[in-house]
């Protein structure tokens, strides 16, 4: 029953009111998130526990199902690549047999497999660990293949070396039937006498092609051979070029197989020009016919 007194609001107190009920929202909102969530278990509130429990469910169901799909698509590229390793045991064998390697050193000795097969029956997904132990053990199976690969390689390289230094190319493009190797009636003093190479007849100027792969160990004039070249190919082994007109290489020169190293011509002791062909093995002559005939079938197979 006091006096009457009157309050004089302005605009200023009513923002400061509005303000004010704002952040009280605010914070009794941020205090009721904070005890739902973290304290969910001790306010026993069910719905919230309900709705944690079947999010928390989704993530995990999502999360596996994921993982079970990844796991079964490595599965599957897992068993394309035993598939392609198994073709690459195929193709090893063939190159072992055409590399002339002995049967323990082919690739079947290595570990390698045959074809598989057979009916499916109760298939189950791999595991993880299951998974990884089978990706370790083809590691470990492509890395035996890679040595045994590796050997055959080897071995088709040093066969490919061996045969290029042996003389199985024609010297010349032409049949070596002008004299032949062994005894015979010298075309000169008309005695029996023995011939140690081959003639080819050819025209002057008729290239000369080294029969194999080696080093020029002698390029002379000799009184018998005339323009004489020697190549050595290695273990012994040398070839012998005589009569040429023209010489195109030097001692110390490194000439391929079918590479030009001469002409055909009419030097030293001939009644012609012809090539005279010889091969030697430490110094004895060789009867080049077996080379030849290795080289002229050669020859043929590759004009058909």
């Amino acid at each position: 029953m006091a006096k009457a007194k009157s309050l004089h609001l302005t605009w200023r107190h009513l923002v400061l009111a509005s303000g004010g009920f704002c952040l009280l929202v605010l914070a009794m909102s941020s205090l009721f998130s904070y005890v739902t969530v973290r304290h969910a278990a001790d306010i026993r509130l069910p719905f919230l526990q309900e709705l944690l429990r079947a999010t928390t469910a989704a993530d995990n169901d999502r999360r596996s199902e994921f993982l079970r799909d990844n796991l079964n698509a490595m599965a599957v590229k897992l068993g394309e690549m035993q598939a392609q390793l198994i073709r690459i045991d195929s193709l090893g064998e063939r190159l072992a047999n055409l590399s002339g390697l002995k049967p323990e050193q082919r690739l079947q000795a290595e570990g390698g497999q045959g074809g598989r097969g057979g009916p499916l029956i109760r298939p189950t997904p791999l595991s993880s660990a299951e998974l990884q132990a089978a990706l370790d053990a083809l590691g470990r199976e492509v890395e035996l293949r890679g040595d045994a690969l590796s050997l055959v390689e080897s071995q088709l390289l040093d066969e490919r070396v061996r045969k290029s230094m042996l003389p199985t190319t024609l010297p010349v493009a032409l049949q070596w039937n002008a004299s032949s190797f062994g005894w015979r009636i010298d075309p000169i003093t008309g005695e029996r006498a023995l011939h140690e190479g081959v003639d080819f007849s050819a025209q002057i100027g008729t290239a000369i092609m080294a029969a194999a792969s080696g080093v020029v160990s002698d390029v002379e004039v000799h009184p018998e051979y005339g323009n004489l070249i020697e190549i050595d190919h290695g273990h012994g082994l040398s070839t012998r070029y005589a009569h040429a007109s023209k010489v195109f290489v030097k001692v110390g020169a490194l000439v391929r197989r079918g590479q030009k190293i001469a002409e055909v011509g009419n030097t030293g002791r001939t009644t012609g020009p012809h090539l005279h062909f010889e091969v030697r093995q430490n110094g004895v002559a060789l009867n080049p016919n077996r080379f030849l005939r290795d080289a002229q079938a050669s020859t043929s197979l590759a004009r058909r």
